[in-house]
């Protein structure tokens, strides 16, 4: 189960706001992570029926790449969960799953159990969207600003993965209101944001 914080800011402004404070009280950003993300499904949406989100997505080019099959996440309050599993693929496969993506029922494990969960016999692509995300060592987590680009427009949304999502929620809050700057609670995932064509 993944447990994350989930706060939206309103525009580049506030983002670059926040980054700039986060820049100055840590030292600067971990790691900087150029993502994009495919989706796929059944030919009848047998996965997306049921809630259930296959992703692929690759870091900064051919650096790396991960397989996802996440449930529906239950956002409130700030607070996102969702089941997840995860697996690392070679980003050259991963390069051959967007042109030919039945080779992940057969290659890639995590897949073949879901395709034999909802009886899938083959996976077409449902298109994606591109996230930029800059990370922070923050109050011992690891602070995560997305700037996500869909083709209908730009969100700017924080995120922190944590098991006391209520107490960190707080602090950032906290932070964020220290800094004069405006934020909400995310009310939908990223994917479908990206189905929907939102930005909520």
């Amino acid at each position: 189960m993944e447990v994350e914080i989930k706060i939206r800011l309103p525009d580049r402004a506030a983002y670059d706001k926040v980054a700039a404070a986060l820049t100055q009280q840590t030292g600067g950003r971990t790691a900087r992570h150029a993502q994009a993300n495919y989706f796929f499904d059944g030919p009848e949406r047998e996965l997306n029926s049921r809630r259930v989100v296959l992703r692929l997505r690759t870091y900064n080019g051919d650096e790396k790449a991960t397989v996802t099959i996440k449930g529906e996440q239950v956002l409130k309050d700030g607070i996102g969960r969702a089941s997840e599993v995860e697996e690392h693929v070679d980003p050259g496969a991963a390069a051959t799953y967007l042109v030919a993506p039945d080779a992940m029922l057969s290659q890639v494990p995590i897949v073949k159990s879901v395709a034999e969960a909802y009886h899938l016999s083959s996976l077409v692509p449902l298109g994606g969207f591109r996230n930029t995300r800059d990370c922070f060592a923050w109050e011992g987590h690891t602070l995560e600003l997305d700037e996500t680009d869909f083709d209908h427009g730009t969100l700017y949304e924080i995120e922190v993965e944590t098991s006391d999502p209520e107490t960190l929620r707080d602090r950032l809050e906290a932070f964020l209101t220290s800094l004069g700057v405006a934020y909400s609670y995310s009310k939908t995932s990223k994917f479908a944001n990206f189905v929907n064509k939102t930005l909520l």
